[in-house]
């Protein structure tokens, strides 16, 4: 709850998921609800970073391992979903899917599983 007061928002104002034009705090409060879940349920919160020699910086929110696979998991806040930093490290690493979290429902595409945020908890 203190990222929350920090930003001077309210759980319901992230329930009714404003949007990223109207809260530059949405993103990573996003972020950390999914960082709250994921140790919640003792997962590793660890990150990928790319070189900055390669081209421009790329960040993955979160990856997990399963197995001797890696996972790369983006949150997104919003419904907006463009993710440059996932598209390099797929080309980078291949991994079996990639995970997205955001405000969009349930899905497949592209090697890409969206999970809502609210249902971040099944992951």
């Amino acid at each position: 709850m203190c990222l929350l007061t920090m930003a001077s928002r309210t759980p319901q104002e992230i329930i009714l998921n404003l949007s990223e034009a109207d809260n530059r705090f949405l993103g990573a409060l996003a972020e950390n609800y999914v960082a709250q879940h994921f140790a919640a349920r003792e997962i590793s919160l660890l990150f990928w970073r790319s070189d900055s020699k390669s081209g421009g910086q790329a960040e993955i929110d979160f990856v997990l391992q399963k197995g001797s696979d890696v996972i790369p998991v983006e949150v997104k806040a919003g419904e907006r979903i463009s993710s440059r930093s996932l598209s390099v490290f797929v080309k980078k690493y291949s991994p079996l899917y990639s995970v997205r979290i955001s405000g969009k429902n349930f899905g497949f595409e592209n090697g890409i599983k969206s999970v809502p945020l609210y249902a971040a908890f099944c992951i």
